[in-house]
């Protein structure tokens, strides 16, 4: 099990962050407090610092009738923002991505428990992320053309994924992520509206921020939804699991029953990167997760953006498979989730 740090505390203390696992996620991530340096240990300029600091915020929801993703990623001298609904009776994928330099348009809350992230472009898209502290909820509205969406995460009785880890030499990552609660509310596309619990749907968020590597890469799965079979039939469950990233003396893989939090530690991904619409594999633990996921159909941003390079592939479909929890096996058929390769130099 994790050794928890206070999350009722600062991030950065004495300007430097507090590395590891956190109890909540945090309220205080004075970020303007941190002494960013070179390898030599010299101050490294205002500049360097404000091209450093990068935000990304994702929202997704996953049910048998809907799979969607939104993501704000402030990046300073651009900002990318993107949807994406698919149907899975039809098969059809609607989706809209937006790019805006210097991030006009766009404001992100200062930490995953209050405020209110929003990118707003007059006449085509307004899209806002809100953080509630009581009650415990995020609540994530779109309104452009074709779509029209109010999705809010209970977090009651759930415990976040949330730690800090060293990134490159002398950067930071936070991150704080859920899944495996319900969502509610409404999606409207094309004419259709869907109730967000009546069709059973999902979700999960990601809050990440810190002074991160120039240039990365990794893979991600998750899932949400519930134990379809078996003892536990109806139970909640979520998953979250990576590579390459937030894998420095901690790891943020994890996945949660009934909101509680369960350890995971190193993850596998097996997959065709030429083809990532092939099926992949998923593994951790010496066994304890073995997943298989087949693909349904993929989201894919290309930014070939002179100081950013992105190439992104956020593939969603099915989950089969088991994990193990204190010895019992767990198995899962057919949960809806996401898979995720990704390359950027930002």
């Amino acid at each position: 099990m994790y050794q928890f740090l206070d999350a009722g505390q600062s991030l950065i203390v004495d300007g430097q962050p507090r590395f590891g696992h956190f109890d909540d996620a945090l309220r205080i991530i004075n970020r303007d407090d941190f002494v960013y340096r070179n390898a030599f240990g010299e101050k490294r300029s205002k500049l360097a610092g404000w091209v450093g600091n990068k935000d990304f915020q994702y929202l997704g929801g996953m049910s048998d009738k809907l799979i969607f993703g939104c993501a704000l990623a402030h990046l300073r001298y651009m900002a990318v923002a993107f949807v994406y609904v698919y149907d899975t009776e039809t098969r059809q994928l609607w989706s809209r991505s937006w790019r805006s330099p210097m991030g006009l348009g766009f404001k992100l809350a200062g930490n995953p428990r209050e405020g209110e992230s929003r990118f707003h472009l007059p006449g085509l898209v307004d899209i806002r992320m809100t953080y509630r502290n009581s009650p415990r909820e995020k609540v994530l509205q779109i309104h452009c053309k074709d779509l029209e969406l109010e999705a809010r995460l209970d977090e009651a009785d759930f415990q976040p994924m949330s730690l800090c880890t060293r990134t490159g030499y002398s950067g930071f990552t936070y991150a704080c992520k859920d899944a495996g609660q319900p969502l509610y509310g409404f999606l409207e596309t094309k004419g259709k509206r869907y109730d967000l619990r009546e069709i059973r749907a999902y979700g999960h968020h990601d809050f990440s921020c810190g002074y991160m590597r120039r240039e990365t890469w990794w893979n991600w799965a998750c899932f949400s939804g519930e134990v379809q079979e078996g003892p536990r039939k109806g139970q909640r469950i979520g998953l979250n699991v990576s590579a390459g990233v937030n894998e420095t003396g901690f790891s943020e893989n994890c996945f949660w029953l009934n909101g509680q939090l369960v350890p995971l530690s190193f993850t596998r991904f097996d997959f065709n990167a030429d083809d990532p619409m092939q099926p992949w594999d998923v593994s951790a633990d010496n066994g304890k997760l073995q997943l298989h996921f087949q693909p349904m159909g993929m989201h894919r941003e290309v930014v070939r953006a002179g100081l950013v390079t992105s190439h992104f592939r956020q593939v969603f479909g099915e989950f089969s498979g088991c994990m193990l929890v204190d010895g019992e096996e767990i198995s899962l058929n057919g949960l809806k989730g996401f898979v995720e390769d990704q390359y950027i130099k930002w």
